[in-house]
């Protein structure tokens, strides 16, 4: 008898383990949701579309961008996210590429944040780089981004 409770426990033990080691599939299919949110947003830039840009933001999504001028003092400049739909949307004579990397997923339903280094292109010139904090909100018509911050600098890029 004592060797069979060694077992049981023994056999629990293991199952334990085992369970720790599977991945959250619905964990992984919730940042891959966010992800391709972030996706389409570049994506629609790329192509001008001003439409697709529209579809994956709120109607109050705020925009802010952290720099820094020639005397180290840090610039927050804020803007309005109709005027940046509007600006994809116009016609301009190169494609804006903004090319994201190691990309980190964090999600506490109904809030995700997604941190996003990024080197930008206007078309195959690089202009700056930095990173990108995206705010998501899961609404009843999916995650929608309703908040932008990024750095930007011109030296010191990976």
């Amino acid at each position: 008898m004592k060797s069979h409770l060694t077992r049981s426990m023994q056999t629990a033990f293991v199952l334990a383990l085992l369970m720790l080691a599977v991945p959250d599939v619905n964990a992984q299919d919730k940042s891959a949701e966010v992800k391709a949110v972030v996706d389409k947003m570049f994506d629609a830039m790329r192509a001008g579309d001003s439409l697709s840009l529209r579809s994956v933001v709120t109607a109050d999504c705020a925009l802010t961008s952290l720099s820094r001028n020639k005397a180290d003092s840090v610039i927050v400049h804020t803007s309005s996210m109709q005027g940046f739909i509007k600006a994809v949307g116009t016609p301009h004579k190169e494609k804006w590429d903004e090319k994201i990397y190691d990309v980190t997923v964090s999600i506490d339903e109904p809030m995700a944040i997604v941190w996003a280094p990024y080197k930008f292109y206007l078309g195959e010139t690089f202009s700056h780089c930095g990173v990108n904090v995206f705010t998501l909100t899961h609404t009843k018509a999916g995650w929608k981004i309703n908040a932008i911050t990024d750095t930007r600098r011109k030296e010191n890029c990976p």
